[in-house]
């Protein structure tokens, strides 16, 4: 299951969550006790974000014995990065079209 754009932005809104996320990025997968080491929030809440987290496909998990451990899934960030390319156009467009009404007043 891909999730919307919507879902992503929504999940990635709670900062807990996202600092969560942000931190399997920078340092690659973490079983849950690891995450809630320095995360200023308890086990079963680390635990909760990472089941958001996972619903909205932005991690993904490995068992290995009794631990799971929790990686990054940077693939499912493919939707907010089509929407920052759609929104860059849009406002380069919209300056490219400022500068040309700026341009002909100066005339």
């Amino acid at each position: 299951m891909t999730a919307t754009r919507d879902e992503i932005f929504k999940t990635l809104a709670d900062p807990t969550r996202r600092a969560i996320f942000e931190r399997l990025c920078r340092e690659g997968e973490k079983t849950v006790s690891v995450l809630t080491t320095g995360a200023g929030v308890s086990q079963p809440v680390v635990s909760k974000h990472l089941a958001s987290l996972k619903r909205a496909g932005l991690v993904r998990d490995r068992a290995d014995g009794r631990q799971t451990h929790y990686s990054a899934d940077y693939a499912a960030l493919a939707p907010l990065i089509d929407w920052a390319h759609e929104m860059t156009g849009f406002w380069e467009k919209k300056f490219d079209a400022l500068e040309d009404l700026l341009n002909r007043m100066d005339q």
